[in-house]
Parts: C-alpha cells; sequence; structure tokens
C-alpha cells in the first residue's frame, strides 16, 4: 500500500482516467464496428464524420495514439468508397 498522501492520490486519479480511458476506447470500438457492418453507402457517409471526429478526439487526448487515429480513419474511408 501506499505511503504517501500524494501517492494515494495518484492511485486514485490513475483509476479514475483508466476508467474514463476504456470507455472512449470501447465507445470507439463500437462505433467503427458498426460503421464497418453497415452496407448501405449513404448510410456509411453519415457515420462517417462522426467516427472521423471520435477518432481524432481520441488522438488528441492521448487515449490512442495519432498512427493509429490516422489509419483507421483512412481504412474506414477506403471502406465507405468500397461501398456501392
Amino acid at each position: 500500500m501506499a505511503n504517501h498522501k500524494s501517492s494515494v492520490k495518484r492511485i486514485r486519479q490513475t483509476e479514475v482516467r483508466k476508467e474514463r480511458n476504456k470507455y472512449y476506447a470501447k465507445t470507439m470500438r463500437n462505433a467503427l464496428k458498426t460503421l464497418r457492418a453497415t452496407t448501405n453507402k449513404g448510410e456509411a457517409s453519415v457515420q462517417l464524420p462522426k467516427v472521423e471526429s471520435m477518432l481524432d478526439k481520441l488522438a488528441k487526448k492521448n487515449i490512442i495514439h495519432k498512427n493509429k487515429a490516422s489509419n483507421l480513419k483512412s481504412s474506414i474511408v477506403k471502406h465507405v468508397n468500397s461501398l456501392a
């Protein structure tokens, strides 16, 4: 167990951040999954800007790496463009 007040506080903060980051990451994965499962181009075109915005925000907050966000955006744009 922690011996200092500051380390106790650090443990509390880490737990809160971990839960928050887990929530954001899971929400992102679900959004990507629904977008990739979409076969209608119109519907996918509506979802695309929202998902891209979500990825940019998560990269900005350092929840995911900026290159990972870029790679995911590239792959979903390819998917939307491939729809008939």
